[in-house]
């Protein structure tokens, strides 16, 4: 049997035993790790590159990543010609708001409205930031919309 306190990412064959969760019993099947979506296109890496800075400026500490739906909202913004968006600009935007705007919070996670010109006739867009810890137990943040998991 597997020691999960030294590798808590579940594998497959694992069970879970979590009473009270909803999955209590289960036994795994299969594993995405959130390293493997930033790898597949998936996520897009926020704590590193061009927007590591201002990641870090909002939640210090804590590696950060965007669906790759919401980064291509943002590349929408900045191709706009009409408006002088830049990729730093508009994440520094949404991850302000994520803090300071919620539209409703919950548990782990919180919808919350940003206003993202150059994206279109809509401007004023809903997403969702959920916190959670990472594969290795480390603080995790995504932004989505809020349909995505």
């Amino acid at each position: 049997m597997r020691d999960i306190s030294r590798d808590p990412t579940p594998q497959p064959g694992d069970q879970i035993h979590q009473p009270g969760h909803p999955f209590d019993g289960f036994t795994v099947i299969s594993v995405y790790t959130r390293a493997q979506a930033i790898a597949d296109g998936v996520l897009a890496d926020a704590s590193t590159g061009d927007l590591a800075e201002v990641s870090a400026q909002h939640f210090p500490g804590v590696h950060v990543a965007m669906t790759a739906t919401v980064f291509a909202l943002i590349e929408q913004a900045v191709a706009s010609p009409k408006h002088t968006n830049d990729c730093r600009g508009v994440w520094h935007d949404i991850l302000w708001m994520s803090r300071v705007s919620p539209v409703q919070v919950w548990q782990g996670g919180r919808l919350f409205r940003v206003i993202i010109t150059g994206t279109g006739r809509k401007r004023l867009h809903t997403l969702k930031a959920i916190s959670h810890p990472d594969e290795t137990g480390r603080p995790c943040l995504t932004i989505m919309l809020p349909d995505e998991d």
